[in-house]
Parts: C-alpha cells; structure tokens; sequence
C-alpha cells in the first residue's frame, strides 16, 4: 500500500472491511495506534492541547507540582516541560506561581479550566465512537494493554 494504513483506514473503509481480518496481530495494533492516536489529536487539537499537555494536566490533577516534578513523571526534560507548561498557562489551564519556600523552584497548578478540559477528555476518550467507547469492554480493554505493556 503506497499510503499509511491509517490513512487507508479513512478514505477506504470498505476496503479495509474486505480484508482486515487477515492482518497480523502485529499490524492490527500498529494501525489502531495510529488511528487512535489520529483521531484524539484532532479532539485535543479543538481544545488547545496536545498528548503532552493532557498528560501534564493529568499529573497536575493530584495537586501542585513543581516544574522538575512534573518533568520527571512524564519523561521529558526541564526545557520540553517548560514549553509545555508556558503552552497551558498561555491556554489557562494551569498557573505558575514561586515556590514561598525556596525561590528557585515554580509550582504549577491546575485551573478549573484545566480541570474540566482533562475530565472532558476522559469522558470522549471513554465515550466517543471514534476513540475507545466503540468497545463493549473499555476497562477490560485498558487491563489488556496495561498486561500486554508490561510483560516482561
């Protein structure tokens, strides 16, 4: 296929339909990512985040944490998490404020604004047809990835 097979996915589905079940494993999984991940970035993208952002404001969500903190819980450096929090605050989805205590280190809070973008994301991301709510079985689902992800 000279195109992406997620971009195949979209412009041809009754083609996909035809012969889909003689995908390997391997690329079943490989292109529902892709789908997936497509088909949330667009959602994310209408409301001024990113993959990055949702995961930040989902850490954020536990209560303040400072910037290095933050960086350490989603595996980027101080400068990516820089950038993504200037990109949040500029959104109002968090505050930055110094540390009382130690003038070196920034705290980031959650907005309310914040808050709601993150529980609306949850809520598509269990509810939409496009993204996981088409399953019968969303925990079932994530308990097999979660299983399939770390098995050693």
């Amino acid at each position: 296929m000279a195109e992406g097979d997620e971009q195949h996915v979209v412009r041809h589905p009754d083609a996909v339909r035809a012969d889909i079940r003689s995908w390997p494993t391997g690329r079943l999984l490989s292109v529902a990512a892709r789908v997936v991940e497509g088909r949330f970035h667009d959602f994310l993208a209408g409301h001024g985040l990113t993959h990055a952002g949702l995961i930040v404001l989902h850490h954020a969500a536990e209560g303040r944490l400072t910037q290095r903190e933050l960086a350490t819980l989603c595996r980027v450096t101080d400068q990516t998490m820089s950038r993504t929090i200037e990109h949040l605050r500029r959104s109002g989805y968090v505050v930055k404020e110094t540390d009382a205590h130690d003038r070196r280190r920034v705290l980031i809070e959650i907005t309310p604004g914040g808050r709601r973008v993150l529980d609306e994301a949850r809520e598509q991301e269990r509810r939409s047809d496009a993204l996981f709510g088409a399953l019968d079985d969303y925990a079932g689902f994530r308990d097999q990835l979660i299983t399939l992800i770390t098995a050693v």
